[in-house]
This record gives structure tokens, sequence and C-alpha cells, in this order.
């Protein structure tokens, strides 16, 4: 007789009799406690008290033969063993949650809140639209918006401090995922009345003016990608925190600066601006929407992202 194969994981009695002793309910206060990092926060967020919420932490403690959580001001500050654990438990709770009886999501009595990051500029054209969208088809639904990025944000998406990322820059480590949304075009920006307008044709003649730019030392600053290297930063007069500032200076003056083609022709009349095409290498880029592969299984997450998709696509 031929023996079938099979893809299911076998296991052993052994393993099966240290599952009889883990309590799982101890992992969903794993899962809380990792999100707020403060006891008596996570505490309210389970419905329980303060001391419960404690001893089921000793009692992680044990089950993990680790600290899992130190003292960290106010608050507790996971250890590498607990963030390493904190993935494949909020998968494994998200996949048994999905598959319980009536735990599909309804986005129409959902109360839920999303935190989304959608970086500047994209902020001006996108934010109001995403709210909109999600105010009609689901009014109970909250967002909650920021519109920069800053060295934590790989900490904050793993933990679903924020939960998805909408701008210019990929995620490319591992346990993130991006997709690409749409391709924006780049232009160069400068004043009606600059003195050499119809001269500025060729790459040569941008770097000979004066730039406008998003500070470059502001983490994923917009512009630092074009000012790659000391030669091309002291072409830059001006630096300021966002591109709307830049282009009022650049409407003033007979600086340049790089900017979306949505972005220029939104202040075209009012700020009496002339856009040029941008005779640089990089004169295109891919904007994209981020998050943490741990959100995945979650199908309010799932709703969100097609719904985010659907609407940046447009």
């Amino acid at each position: 007789m031929i023996e079938q194969k099979t893809d299911t994981p076998v296991v052993s009695e052994e393993e099966k009799s240290n599952l009889r002793l883990v309590d799982l309910n101890l992992l969903t206060v794993f899962d809380v406690v990792m999100q707020e990092q403060h006891i008596t926060r996570a505490a309210q967020v389970l419905g329980m008290s303060q001391p419960a919420v404690s001893n089921a932490v000793a009692r992680l403690k044990v089950m993990f033969n680790d600290e899992l959580f130190v003292r960290y001001g106010r608050g507790i500050q996971p250890t590498v063993r607990a963030c390493q654990l904190f993935g494949p438990i909020r998968q494994a709770l998200q996949l048994v949650q999905n598959e319980l009886p009536g735990a599909g999501f309804e986005p129409l009595s959902s109360e839920r809140v999303f935190h989304l990051c959608v970086c500047s500029p994209l902020d001006s054209y996108l934010t109001s639209t995403i709210y909109n969208k999600v105010e009609a088809i689901a009014p109970n639904i909250q967002l909650a918006f920021r519109t920069s990025l800053n060295q934590n944000i790989e900490h904050q998406l793993r933990y679903q401090e924020v939960e998805f990322v909408i701008g210019y820059e990929a995620f490319h480590r591992p346990d993130f995922s991006s997709m690409p949304l749409f391709l924006d075009e780049m232009v160069l920006v400068a004043s009606r009345k600059h003195p050499r307008l119809n001269n500025l044709l060729t790459e040569a003649d941008i770097w000979r003016e004066g730039h406008a730019a998003v500070v470059l030392d502001r983490y994923a600053s917009f512009s630092q990608i074009w000012y790659d290297s000391p030669e091309k930063q002291s072409a830059i007069s001006y630096q300021g925190m966002a591109l709307t500032s830049v282009l009022g200076v650049v409407s003033q003056t007979q600086l340049v600066a790089i900017a979306p083609r949505w972005l220029a022709k939104e202040f075209t009349e009012k700020m009496q601006l002339a856009i040029l095409p941008l005779p640089l290498p990089l004169n295109n880029r891919t904007c994209y929407l981020s998050w943490h592969d741990s959100a995945g299984r979650d199908k309010g997450h799932q709703w969100m992202e097609q719904l985010l998709v659907s609407i940046c696509r447009r």
C-alpha cells in the first residue's frame, strides 16, 4: 500500500500535553499589554482589574521563561523575546477570532478607530477624500490621521499604533507589506516672473538656480531624495516644513522647487506659478500603501485596505 503524504503538521503527545497546560486567555492579555505598554491602560481595555493583569503578566513570564516586560518611565517596555512573540501571537489570535461564529466585520455598525499616516504632501490630496468616503459608508468608524513619519514608524506599525501608511516610501523589511497605488509625476515649479524661466531646460540649468525644499533632516523628507550630495544641497536657499510653504516662497522669489504636478496645479493661479517639466532622472515617484503583516488577517484591516486602494487608485 502506498502511504499518502499530507501537509498537516503532526502534533506529538508531549506537545498536546503542553498545550493543555496553557491558559490561552493569557495570550489575549499579552496582546493588549504589548499594544498599550502600560498595565493600567491594558486593564481598562481588557475590562480587568490592574492586579489581575499584573498576575497574568507574571504567569506569562513563567510560561515563556522570559521577563517579557521591564519598567520604562511610567510604563513598561517589551524585551526582545516579547517583540519576537508579538507577531505570531497576534496573527494566531486574529486567525481564531476571524473563524468564530459572527466574527465578521460590519463596517456600517463598527465603531472601530483606524490610525492612518498620510504623508505630506499627499495628505492635502487624499485625507479629505478618505475621510468623506468612510463617513459616507461607515459613519460610526473613526479615523485618526497624522501627516509625518518618524524613526519609530516600524515600531508603530508593528504594534498597530499606526495601521496604514500612505506615502512615497516603501517598506522593504521582512514582515511588512507595501502595495503601489499610483505614479506621481514630478515637475519643476517657479514664479511666472522668473527671469530665466524659458532657459530652464537641462539638468545643469536646474542646479544653477537657487532652490526651495522641504527640510532635508526631517525623517522621510519629501525633498531629500533629490539632494543626495553636498553640491546639490548647496543649491538650497530655503527649507520649509511643508511643501505648500515652499511653493509660497517660490511664488515670491527667483527660487525653484520640485513638487508633484497635482499640487503645483492646485496653486498655479492663486500663487501665479509656472510649471515646467523636470529634466532629472527621477521625475516621478510611486505612492505606496504599507502595513505590518501581523494585521493582515484581521477582517476590519482587510476591509480598510481594500477601501484605501479603491479610493487612492481613482
